[in-house]
């Protein structure tokens, strides 16, 4: 069994919409300055943020109103329908493959939920065979653009020849709320936005590059860090304050098992790639990996003109990186929910 795996392509799209975040900054004071009294102090997080603009599922003004389950699921459908084509159709070509040609589809998600799948539904649309494996993963977060792209690794490693494509889509605006007056609520309106991003994986030898390797850290009793909460208005966000620190102290431990596991030391990786989660988070993955601060400009990049998309941002990144040039190894790097960390390296390919 010839178990090399290659990564063909990669390809991004966002919604129309847009959001500058002196946009956001005016319109969440106007809705929550005279209903909060913490918001005066928590306001800075929107100059603080490294972000310059968003895009989101909606314009701005839709988020003024009060929406249910039904309302933020139809938006979910439509759009993640629509950003999951624009996605596979470009990783496709990219690939130089037709819809026909995959074997098997990947589709992580943890801000919507559709039955049938999102893949199921775009079926016919795109041209996927009546054989086609679906794989659709909920409930990773942020940490699914890495940890997805090793299941999609490790199903593409079955058997010669087999393909897969691999789709990360998160509409996290459609979560923002206007009943809670909580801290999360107001963190979560200044840094999440929407977008996709889909890459073509095959079991085979040409590509940009070989997915070396995969892994993943669960840590123990930190179920309150990251996550849902789930009522009949929608999601709520779980964002503790103590997850730059927490990164800071455990993820390069973390990592370093990870490494170790597949015959890897960090002296071994030419460039990490990690999900740009905030500036804080940034900062703090910075230093537990040995960085120089500033080092992850790629990420900032993406976290100023795309915002905090959960688990496409770091496929974003990885876009970027592969632009200007990967190293002979990289390792792509994210955490989410759990709480964990996931970790993929690359080998460079010619």
């Amino acid at each position: 069994m010839n178990e090399r795996v290659t990564l063909l392509s990669v390809a991004t799209a966002v919604p129309e919409a847009i959001i500058t975040q002196s946009e956001a900054a005016a319109t969440s004071a106007r809705l929550f300055a005279h209903r909060f009294k913490d918001f005066r102090h928590l306001a800075g997080v929107f100059e603080n943020a490294g972000i310059n603009k968003r895009h989101a599922a909606r314009p701005l003004s839709w988020f003024e109103d009060n929406h249910g389950w039904p309302d933020r699921m139809a938006a979910y459908a439509e759009v993640a329908g629509q950003l999951f084509a624009e996605a596979a159709a470009k990783a496709l070509a990219g690939a130089g493959l037709k819809a026909g040609d995959i074997d098997c589809v990947v589709t992580v998600s943890s801000t919507g939920i559709v039955t049938p799948s999102l893949d199921a539904r775009l079926a016919r649309q795109l041209g996927f065979r009546a054989d086609i494996e679906r794989v659709p993963v909920f409930g990773l977060g942020c940490a699914a653009g890495v940890s997805g792209l090793g299941i999609a690794a490790r199903l593409a490693a079955v058997r010669p020849g087999k393909t897969v494509l691999f789709v990360a889509i998160e509409l996290c605006t459609l979560a923002f709320r206007l009943d809670e007056l909580t801290r999360p609520n107001i963190i979560a309106t200044a840094l999440f936005a929407d977008g996709a991003a889909a890459c073509v994986l095959q079991n085979g030898e040409r590509g940009i590059a070989e997915v070396e390797s995969s892994g993943e850290h669960l840590f123990s009793d930190t179920l309150d860090i990251m996550g849902w909460k789930i009522d009949d208005t929608g999601f709520g966000i779980i964002l503790a304050q103590s997850l730059p620190p927490f990164a800071e102290r455990e993820l390069g431990p973390a990592i370093n098992g990870i490494l170790d596991r597949n015959g890897l030391a960090r002296a071994d990786i030419g460039r990490f790639i990690c999900h740009p989660g905030g500036t804080k988070v940034l900062g703090a993955m910075e230093t537990t990996l040995g960085l120089e601060q500033g080092s992850l400009d790629h990420e900032r990049a993406v976290l100023s003109e795309y915002g905090n998309m959960s688990s496409p941002t770091v496929l974003f990144v990885l876009d970027r990186a592969i632009a200007t040039g990967l190293p002979e190894r990289a390792a792509m790097i994210a955490m989410g929910p759990g709480f964990s960390a996931s970790c993929v390296t690359l080998r460079r390919i010619g």
